[in-house]
């Protein structure tokens, strides 16, 4: 079999010098249906290889109980069938705007846990992952007939700790589950960054969206031979919940990605393809310059940017990365694949029936309960969904101010029933005082774990309490309902008739198809919740934006009948509707696009 290496200057073929041009496409993000249209269309912009994250928390939302790991092997299979290259970073942390930064809740919940360090309350279940994992990768390397070309060890790890003993627990682990390719690093172009992520004896790559040349000799400090490879190119960037679209402009971007190629240097378009990120799972930062302040919740696309769009098309900046690209590939670019198939009519959601939150929670949620101070999502083993939770006032009282403490997201606050207003971390406070005795209920949603900086793994939910003036309210009843309960269906669910504009709750339609091919799904007057179409979770639609519309991959929908769950958390209008792509690509950017 052939040989991939890492020699002095270059990486290795046999001996022979190559160089990497890879691109960042997530198998996860993408819908099974499209990964061959989306590898031919790296093969097409000039790239040789693919790479891809592993999200634990994909792969084992509960402990012990795995959930399609073989999807990566079908992923790699796709790839080499492509003819390109894999470079696989399995974690176990990945970042990648992702829920958690990949890492699964019920593992950095646990009370003790030190994770991302040497601790083995950490590394026992990161290494019976990697036993569950490593077989779908160990058979598919480069030395046995496969695409496998490099592993990572962690993920930038530098820009959070600097435990050397960990990262060199997982170099082993992944050598003694039968890893034989290069393993690598990959860090910020930082000293700090490079000394605290870098391990002796395994190669260094560096990531970085400009400035190659200053990079690069950052790295050559810590790694004086061996390839020059910048593992994450930010070619474009990722949006938030409620800021501006992120963009960068094409020639720019091309002028950066010309450095690198000029420096000799191997490169990973971050991203090449961003896809989305279906139900539920997109992740959240923290703000500030050493990200911790406020939340900042990652919106459901993850165009990125990039130089495919969401939908699969061509932008400008594919054409201008493919005109350098082919100055390096060996032999002529491939053409590319036919487009996708576009919805051949619009057509609106006809809605058909109704259930309240409360009913929906009492059908398809968990059991109720019962604690002097409210539980977190995580002691109640929520990973994405929400959780009612209920406290009294006693009384008689006069009215004082209700303030929820540790909150993470936001809440939805009803007082006797009666809707009194929306709470977040940074206004935690409710606009009106109330009286008691009085019933207090706070439905609170889990925007996104966050997946980078010194509060990865932070708990979600109600983290304090529920203060009327300076007193705690004790005794909490909280009950949760998990988005994967929706896997089984909802005809457990008591629909009834159509409730008037505004209420919140779960709505079922059906949409009719002519010319079945990839949509988007517009909620015109919606406020904020999740979607399923034929039982495929799209994830999080919010009027707050950037993001006003939902990418429905054409593989969901069916000629004829398709049905349709709308969550709606605060307030409701028009009936959806179903629209062709259209339009140039990228057109939907500041519709449909996420950063990077």
């Amino acid at each position: 079999m052939s040989e991939f290496a890492v020699g002095d200057t270059d990486f290795l073929v046999d001996g022979r010098p190559v160089r990497v041009l890879s691109g960042a496409l997530h198998y996860f993000r993408v819908h099974e249906g499209q990964w061959g249209h989306r590898l031919a269309m790296l093969r097409a912009m000039g790239l040789n290889c693919v790479e891809t994250y592993v999200p634990w928390n994909l792969h084992e939302p509960r402990p012990g109980v795995p959930r399609d790991v073989g999807a990566v092997g079908r992923f790699l299979d796709a790839a080499h069938e492509a003819g390109l290259w894999a470079i696989v970073r399995p974690g176990p942390y990945i970042c990648a705007e992702w829920e958690n930064g990949g890492l699964p809740h019920w593992l950095t919940g646990r009370p003790g846990v030190r994770v991302r360090t040497r601790d083995d309350g950490f590394l026992g279940p990161v290494e019976r992952w990697f036993s569950r994992l490593l077989p779908q990768i160990v058979p598919r390397q480069f030395d046995r007939g496969g695409p496998v070309v490099m592993v990572q060890v962690e993920n930038e790890y530098g820009s959070y700790g600097s435990d050397q003993v960990y990262l060199r627990r997982l170099a082993e682990v992944l050598r003694a589950g039968g890893v034989s390719v290069p393993l690598f690093t990959s860090d910020g172009a930082e000293d700090h960054m490079l000394t605290g992520g870098c391990l002796e004896g395994v190669p260094a790559t560096v990531n970085f969206g400009s400035h190659a040349r200053r990079a690069f000799e950052v790295l050559r400090r810590y790694r004086p031979t061996g390839p020059l490879m910048c593992m994450e190119f930010w070619c474009g960037w990722f949006d938030h919940w409620g800021g501006e679209h992120a963009v960068r402009d094409p020639s720019d971007a091309a002028e950066a990605l010309r450095e690198i190629l000029e420096c000799g240097a191997s490169v990973n378009l971050y991203m090449a393809h961003g896809g989305t990120s279906f139900g539920g799972w997109a992740g959240a930062n923290r703000g500030g310059a050493l990200h911790d302040g406020v939340l900042q919740p990652d919106v459901t696309s993850y165009d990125y940017d990039a130089p495919i769009d969401e939908h699969g098309r061509p932008t400008e900046k594919f054409w201008r990365f493919r005109s350098l690209l082919a100055a390096h590939a060996e032999g002529p670019l491939s053409a590319l694949p036919p487009e996708p198939a576009s919805l051949g009519s619009p057509a609106a959601v006809d809605l058909t029936g109704w259930a309240s939150l409360p009913a929906v929670l009492d059908a398809l949620g968990g059991s109720e309960t019962h604690a002097p101070m409210p539980p977190t999502f995580e002691e109640l083993d929520v990973d994405r969904g929400f959780v009612r939770y209920t406290v009294d006032v006693p009384g008689p009282r006069q009215p004082y101010p209700l303030t929820v403490r540790g909150l993470r997201d936001l809440a939805v606050v009803y007082v006797d029933g009666v809707p009194a207003g929306v709470v977040t971390e940074d206004e935690p406070e409710l606009e009106e005082a109330v009286a008691g005795p009085a019933r207090v209920e706070l439905w609170v949603e889990s925007l996104g774990r966050v997946n980078y900086g010194p509060r990865t793994g932070e708990p979600k939910g109600l983290t304090g309490g529920v203060l009327h003036e300076r007193q705690y309210l004790h005794g909490v009843r909280a009950r949760a309902l998990r988005l994967d309960a929706f896997d089984a269906g909802v005809e457990g669910v008591p629909f009834g008739a159509l409730p008037g504009v505004g209420a919140p709750g779960l709505y079922r339609g059906t949409v009719s198809v002519r010319g079945a091919g990839d949509a988007r799904l517009e909620l015109p007057g919606w406020t904020r919740g999740f979607v399923w179409v034929n039982g495929f979770a799209l994830g999080r639609y919010w009027s707050v934006g950037p993001q006003s519309s939902l990418y429905v991959p054409g593989p969901l929908l069916r000629e004829g009948p398709n049905d349709v769950w709308v969550l709606e958390f605060e307030g409701s209008a028009a009936p959806p509707t179903l629209s062709g792509v259209g339009g140039e690509a990228g057109a939907e950017a500041g519709e449909a696009g996420d950063g990077g």
